[in-house]
């Protein structure tokens, strides 16, 4: 086995349906006074019930997080009202937008976080950031952004609908898959990450199938738990890289971009990294190729294939390539300006990623 380095910050985890519950003590265990609950428009019931949970910890809700990708300029708003509350802890409740909020403030203050998602996509789990300035997405790590406790209460996922389910399940899934051919990756994140994808293969199409399914629920929760700890503790590739840029400079939806790009950027190195398309392939049931049956995957919970169908314009692509490959991540097999088009212009038109289809 080859030398290796672990370095897992620590994270409190409280997992299960209606452990909402322990929020209070869970808030208490931080020794905080003053906390505000930060979340959507579409979430306040969350954040009301939370907040009466907290009783005279409560230091009000913040419900005006209303666009992904966390621009500067919501980033601002949100940044001055937490001030004017004076509080020293935020509770994020909702997906990864709220959560990212969250994170960029606690960048600049260092206040704790505790999250309770209500989506699948991972990032409570991971020390990454992300700001959106100028149509540019600059992401970072830093230990300061991890959120110190986490509440997963599949009960707040239940009204989450199919359409925002499936690919917010796939997003945690392309954590698991990149996790598996970092270049920092050891034998303990590749574990977590083989798990995640297995668990999330098997439970997001019966939580699409069946919405109030509480178990499926859980099971998807649990691997997007393993997806976000996975890519937490390594780096990220080219898959992610082209999700920041299509995102943050082409406004495009964050979960379901994921969606289309996954398969994509899997076959774009599925010959640089054989060992972690045998694992992918395998936890997805033994599937004769990785990046095939997650297309088949995402195509059976009825996520986007096609770029082309979630607002990405055909004439953005050369500049997706160019700044896709402007400051790289890590990739097993090196970018190129061209292939990497080529890979867009298939994930824009949602061509299966066949094996001669390179």
């Amino acid at each position: 086995m080859h030398a290796f380095v672990f370095d897992q910050p620590a994270q409190r985890v409280i997992f299960g349906p209606g452990t909402l519950a322990s929020l209070r003590d869970e808030i208490t265990r931080l020794g905080v006074r003053r906390v505000v609950v930060i979340t959507t428009p579409h979430e306040i019931r969350f954040a009301e019930d939370a907040a009466e949970r907290l009783g005279d910890l409560s230091a009000g809700i913040y419900p005006e997080v209303a666009a992904q990708h966390v621009p500067v300029e919501l980033l601002a708003r949100a940044k001055a009202r937490v001030d004017a509350i004076g509080a020293d802890c935020y509770l994020a409740i909702g997906g990864g937008s709220t959560i990212g909020v969250a994170k960029a403030m606690a960048l600049e203050t260092g206040l704790p976080i505790v999250a309770v998602p209500t989506t699948y996509a991972g990032s409570e789990m991971t020390p990454i950031y992300g700001i959106t300035e100028g149509g540019v997405k600059r992401t970072g790590r830093d230990r300061k952004v991890l959120p110190r406790t986490v509440i997963y209460d599949a009960n707040l996922t239940l009204s989450l609908p199919p359409q925002i389910s499936g690919p917010s399940g796939v997003n945690a899934m392309a954590h698991c898959v990149e996790a598996l051919y970092a270049q920092d990756a050891n034998p303990i994140t590749s574990l977590v990450a083989e798990e995640g994808i297995r668990a999330l293969a098997r439970s997001l199409p019966t939580v699409v199938a069946e919405p109030g399914n509480l178990d499926a629920r859980s099971d998807a929760q649990y691997g997007a738990w393993l997806g976000g700890a996975a890519l937490g503790a390594v780096g990220m590739s080219l898959h992610h890289k082209l999700c920041h840029t299509l995102g943050g400079s082409f406004n495009l939806p964050h979960a379901e971009t994921h969606a289309v790009i996954l398969p994509h950027a899997t076959a774009y190195n599925r010959q640089a990294a054989p060992e972690a398309m045998r694992r992918i392939a395998a936890a997805l049931g033994g599937v004769d190729d990785a990046a095939e049956g997650l297309f088949d995957v995402i195509q059976r919970i009825g996520a986007p294939t096609a770029l082309k169908d979630i607002g990405m314009p055909a004439d953005g692509l050369d500049r997706a390539a160019e700044l896709a490959t402007q400051n790289p991540y890590y990739s097993p097999r090196p970018l190129e300006v061209q292939a990497v088009r080529g890979l867009l212009e298939r994930a824009f038109q949602g061509t299966r990623p066949t094996l001669d289809g390179l």
